[in-house]
């Protein structure tokens, strides 16, 4: 999570003319046009072959990228970009059996399909020579893939889950065009340089950086069912990141974001350098912490802490796709209206939820990468299991989309997470939930419990040939001692467990929501994503000790400040 992997694009309106009293109507957008027109032509054509494809599917990111990045007060690196990438997907078969069935004992194949370059111009015909072309060499492909898959079922045993390989779904038509965002480059860069600059007063700070991101992106899916849909969505963020050496050897750092849909909506300078003050105190404090120790014990996750550890522990889990594969190791697929969770917590998917209070979500989207309307879903209704994320990948019992059917550019789409909300519906204040925590600790006879404060990002493991395990990786980690000493910033911790006990273990949650934005990289590329929880109570949690690097300090000091030198 925490890093930008695609390109997006800005959009480019078109005008409308008059002529007279009364204005003409626009012409309808060219790439629609062209994949409209590719798409009932294949569909004509082709279905004299045998196989004849039963689906053509097109997708096209109509994408620009704005970025600056500055380190130590001076400018990295500044990059415009704008492209169109087609992706462009051929089905034969039927929707029981298809070409992207899986190929059992095959090793799991790859979900990156790779994209096509597009030309910028509205031409018609120059678009429908590309689509022309990659609708070929798809649908070559996939006849070629379906008799392995036939192959393949003819020799193996059957399989647990028979509800076939692709969802029907009814065609949608709708145009939502996002505004488009034109940031002041030169701006952005006196303010990264400005940023930046701040970490070079500290000797100590090896590294400081400011970025600012301005993605945009203009999405066309058309198919051969009828859909016909042109959306869109903006996602800006400006990034921290700073990074110290202990004396030890272990590397330590911190990082921040601020994630907008607007220019309005990143922070004043104000803020920024605040954020920046609070980074450069964090570091210091943790180059003088002590490392901790391998612990199993009470600990508390704050807001942001939580909604990490829901969404790589949890969320992963409830992906629709993780259901049907045999390769997965199937955690909740036959938990559906079993308890999962505690009676007093719910988790929702709301990827049309734009913001929470005054913070913007990565996660929201108005239409999934196939088209279908973004859902809200209630995945956890009072600890019970309802439902799955899902894309137009059927799972037995779950026949249609719910809109989380998502990819990054050049993947096929899998059922993702997009707003993972948890609500809790019995809470208490934060001071309770810390004087919960001290007498746990005091009843597991533990001198002290854990504060995860502040956390980075994670991964998780659902394959069967892995073990069903999670790391998460804290950056502020504090012991919260039951003799009433102060708290202690300690450093080098990884939290990790396995995730039926780590759910069974939640005993509180705070009154109080916080907001993780990141990005996400699964088998379907990286996704924007947003994870919104309370802070929790758990009694028994993991941490083991983080690697560490055993390079020295720089032995040469850091060169001296010229007169005159910006600050």
């Amino acid at each position: 999570m925490n890093q930008w992997k695609w390109p997006f694009a800005v959009w480019i309106a078109a005008g409308v003319l008059a002529s007279g009293a009364a204005a003409q109507k626009p012409s309808p957008n060219a790439v629609i046009q062209a994949l409209e027109a590719e798409s009932q032509r294949a569909m004509k054509i082709l279905a004299t072959n045998d196989p004849a494809p039963y689906f053509v599917g097109y997708q096209v990111n109509d994408i620009s990228t704005v970025s600056v990045d500055a380190e130590g007060g001076a400018l990295q690196s500044t990059n415009e970009e704008h492209q169109r990438l087609l992706d462009v997907e051929v089905r034969v078969g039927d929707y029981v059996l298809d070409n992207t069935h899986q190929v059992r004992g095959a090793g799991g194949g790859s979900s990156r399909a790779g994209s096509m370059l597009m030309p910028l111009d509205d031409d018609v015909d120059a678009l429908r020579s590309v689509i022309w072309l990659e609708t070929d060499r798809r649908y070559k492909a996939s006849v070629e893939q379906l008799i392995r898959v036939k192959t393949n079922r003819a020799t193996r045993v059957d399989e647990e889950d028979v509800s076939g390989d692709f969802t029907v779904e009814p065609g949608r038509t709708a145009s939502m065009s996002v505004a488009p965002v034109r940031p002041k480059i030169s701006e952005w860069e006196t303010r990264a340089r400005a940023y930046s600059a701040l970490f070079r007063q500290y000797p100590e700070i090896l590294e400081g950086t400011a970025g600012f991101s301005s993605q945009v992106v203009q999405r066309y899916v058309v198919n051969s069912e009828g859909t016909s849909v042109q959306s869109g969505v903006t996602l800006l963020r400006l990034s921290l990141y700073a990074r110290v050496r202990a004396e030890d050897g272990m590397e330590l750092y911190r990082f921040e974001s601020f994630d907008a849909h607007s220019l309005d909506g990143l922070p004043d300078d104000k803020t920024v350098t605040k954020t920046i003050e609070k980074m450069i105190s964090d570091l210091r404090a943790l180059r003088a912490a002590p490392v901790i120790e391998p612990f199993t014990g009470p600990a508390i996750l704050s807001g942001r802490a939580s909604g990490v550890f829901f969404h790589e522990i949890f969320g992963h889990r409830i992906e629709g796709s993780r259901q049907k594969s045999e390769n997965d190791g199937q955690t909740f697929t036959k938990q559906i209206n079993q308890p999962v969770l505690p009676d007093f917590l719910s988790v929702v998917d709301d990827p049309t939820t734009e913001r929470i209070g005054d913070t913007e979500l990565n996660g929201y989207y108005r239409y999934d990468d196939e088209g279908v309307a973004a859902q809200r879903v209630t995945v956890v209704e009072n600890g019970v299991l309802k439902n799955f994320l899902m894309s137009r990948a059927p799972v037995a019992g779950f026949m249609q989309s719910n809109g989380h059917g998502r990819k990054e550019p050049g993947y096929r789409s899998v059922g993702r997470q997009g707003n993972l909300i948890v609500q809790a519906s019995r809470t208490v204040n934060d001071a309770t939930l810390r004087q919960m925590l001290i007498e746990e600790a005091k009843r597991q006879g533990k001198t002290y419990g854990l504060l995860f404060d502040d956390i980075s990002g994670g991964f998780t493991l659902t394959d069967r040939s892995s073990p069903q395990a999670f790391q998460v990786t804290p950056i502020m980690v504090y012991r919260v001692y039951v003799d009433g000493r102060p708290d202690e910033l300690v450093r080098g911790a990884d939290l990790i467990g396995t995730p039926l006990t780590s759910f069974s273990k939640i005993v509180a949650a705070s009154d109080k929501v916080d907001i993780f934005n990141g990005f996400c990289g699964a088998e379907s590329g990286y996704v924007p994503v947003s994870a919104v929880s309370p802070s929790i109570l758990t009694t028994q949690i993991e941490v083991q000790k983080k690697a560490k690097s055993s390079d020295l300090q720089p032995i040469l000091p850091p060169p001296p400040a010229q007169p005159g030198a910006s600050s």
